[in-house]
């Protein structure tokens, strides 16, 4: 689902959202939200520029809008954007593109 976003991210940085997790075990137990860990999975909306090396050149991003990401626990920034929740996350954040088969 494309996603139009009425800000950009500068330089090296990304905008996220995560993706949801089941609200239920496998078991059938319901998981109250008080309970849950927030996923490290998300789909990339928004994309900046690029990283500036020494040189002063924009050295493109490796992910893209759409991709699936797996980020740090504890990073990025949360914001809130016409009552949805996202993610700025820097490209170091990332620890993997999710590849679907």
């Amino acid at each position: 689902m494309a996603i139009k976003l009425k800000i950009r991210p500068l330089r090296d940085r990304l905008i996220v959202r995560r993706v949801n997790e089941e609200e239920t075990t496998k078991g059938g137990i319901i998981i109250p939200d008080s309970a849950k860990e927030k996923p490290q999975e998300a789909e990339v909306v928004a994309v900046g520029s690029g990283r500036l090396n020494d040189d002063g050149k924009i050295i493109a991003l490796e992910v893209k809008v759409g991709d699936k990401i797996l980020f740090s626990k504890y990073s990025g920034n949360e914001i809130k954007i016409e009552g949805n929740e996202y993610l700025i996350l820097r490209e170091d954040d990332i620890q993997a593109i999710i590849e679907s088969k």
